[in-house]
């Protein structure tokens, strides 16, 4: 393993029963990178990132975090790594009936044994990195869906994780949301020197901020390499993907009989 490699995924096969879901999944995520994971629904993704957690455990391969095989980690092993992590589940998952402050608070509260003093300190520097150290007091109800997702990235990177999971974190976004949500994960990421995976169908504002990208098709990995090298790629599933063509590979019509003979038959 890489000296700069953070995460290590090795011929990573899983299945539900009979179902393959993914077919040998190789990736390496390198300290200090953040890194892209797209393709179309029902392709992998969030089963990837629940391998990476280790929720689930593979039918064959392994992934690898600081040179440690998660899914030989006993119970307590598990805990510990899982430490090191920030997850930022989709729509960004916070706790509604906790104010702000409670919901940043949460995980130190939870996973350390620091005073209240150090916490409420922590909270409010976590809360400013994403600009809204003035709703500390707010409820989620009471916040905006680009709000609520910041909030619940400065819950995310409250105990400072090495690797950082983001699961289609531009998801109902406004534009101006979306690129503030954009630019702070490559901020933080910069800022704490982590390794962050972002799972998205937001091609372009991905573009913008990654170091490497990922393309899944069917539980293997089709295209790979740096944003310019993924906008110029002549595989015409990417190329259909990054430009949102309504028809290539991925086909706008559902297969179906001819269409002048199933016209005749209603006649």
């Amino acid at each position: 393993m890489s000296s700069s490699a953070v995460v290590e995924i090795r011929d990573l096969h899983f299945a539900y029963d009979k179902r393959a879901i993914l077919k040998g999944i190789n990736m390496t995520f390198h300290k200090g990178k953040v890194i892209a994971i797209m393709g179309l629904s029902g392709c992998g993704k969030t089963t990837l990132l629940r391998h990476i957690g280790g929720v689930l455990k593979p039918t064959k391969g392994y992934v690898k975090i600081g040179g440690q095989v998660i899914h030989e980690l006993d119970q307590a092993g598990l805990y510990a790594m899982r430490r090191k992590m920030g997850m930022l589940f989709q729509f960004g998952a916070l706790f509604t009936d906790m104010s702000v402050y409670d919901n940043v608070a949460f995980q130190m509260r939870e996973h350390t044994d620091l005073p209240e003093e150090l916490i409420h300190d922590l909270v409010l520097m976590k809360l400013h990195a994403v600009g809204l150290r003035g709703t500390q007091h707010l409820m989620p109800s009471e916040l905006s869906g680009g709000m609520a997702r910041r909030v619940a990235l400065a819950r995310t990177v409250a105990l400072d994780p090495m690797l950082i999971m983001y699961d289609e974190p531009f998801a109902g976004l406004d534009p101006i949301s979306l690129s503030v949500v954009g630019d702070l994960i490559r901020r933080l990421n910069d800022a704490l020197g982590a390794t962050s995976v972002v799972v998205t169908h937001d091609v372009q504002e991905s573009l913008k901020i990654v170091d490497y990208i990922y393309f899944m098709e069917n539980g293997v990995i089709v295209a790979e390499g740096s944003p310019d090298e993924i906008r110029a790629s002549g595989k015409a599933f990417v190329h259909q993907f990054v430009h949102g063509e309504m028809d290539g590979p991925v086909p706008f019509h559902y297969p179906g009989g001819d269409y002048r003979q199933d016209m005749n038959l209603r006649a």
